[in-house]
């Protein structure tokens, strides 16, 4: 049997290491030019859509796949579920709770990432803690100062006035996210509701600062079976 495991998250280097020495492959699209090393066997880059996703199935003779991919990986969740269910397929998600406000909390839910304008004042100094994939969705955000923390240097410049990078490699501390939202002088904090204790740290910092949250809310869940915990996806490997 071998399952194929979209990664991406911490989950799904659990996932990864819980299986290591079966015939289970984790597959990453490459948003990270040097992802630390799994222990299973690994493949980067796209499948080059719906039919080359297929022929990868078959070509490796896939007999489950296990979706760990983010939970703002929507297109490519829908995507799989349909193939895995069209092939007649076992098909899993393992989709991390999201985050809920704590007490000192101040946040603001939006349901994209243009609805941000309707929030932030222009003149503000705003942290994008939602990766460079979706920045363009943040062009209507003119006469504010944007910082985009990503892992890898960029290649391009910042796509629109305003703005610019800052590169950084998780994980970080609620001292480092206090100390940095500090010294930058944020105004506001954008982030996707992604969930997982390792990146709250900055709503931590923003919570202890005083600091606004705009929170984007999530895609809405699909209708396949869907775990939350690493231990229950385990479950489900085992018992095919």
């Amino acid at each position: 049997m071998t399952v194929l495991i979209l990664g991406g998250t911490s989950q799904a280097r659990r996932l990864a290491e819980a299986l290591a020495g079966t015939n289970a492959i984790v597959s990453l699209a490459g948003a990270t030019r040097a992802p630390d090393p799994l222990p299973l066997s690994t493949r980067v880059g796209g499948f080059g859509g719906k039919q080359g996703f297929q022929e990868y199935l078959e070509r490796h003779s896939i007999s489950a796949v296990l979706d760990a991919t983010h939970p703002f990986a929507d297109r490519i969740t829908t995507r799989t579920a349909q193939i895995c269910s069209q092939v007649n397929m076992p098909y899993l998600q393992l989709l991390r709770p999201g985050w809920s406000a704590e007490p000192g909390d101040n946040w603001i839910e939006i349901h994209s990432e243009q609805d941000a304008v309707d929030h932030v004042p222009i003149g503000s100094a705003v942290f994008l803690g939602t990766g460079r994939q979706t920045l363009d969705r943040f062009a209507n955000l003119k006469g504010r100062e944007l910082i985009c923390r990503q892992i890898d240097p960029p290649n391009d410049p910042f796509p629109f006035s305003g703005g610019r990078f800052l590169v950084g490699r998780p994980p970080f501390s609620v001292e480092d996210e206090v100390l940095l939202f500090s010294e930058l002088g944020i105004d506001y904090l954008i982030v996707k509701n992604a969930g997982g204790a390792a990146s709250r740290t900055k709503l931590t910092a923003a919570n202890h600062l005083g600091i606004p949250v705009l929170m984007i809310a999530r895609p809405p869940r699909g209708n396949w079976q869907i775990v939350e915990t690493v231990d229950a996806a385990l479950k489900w490997v085992r018992a095919l």
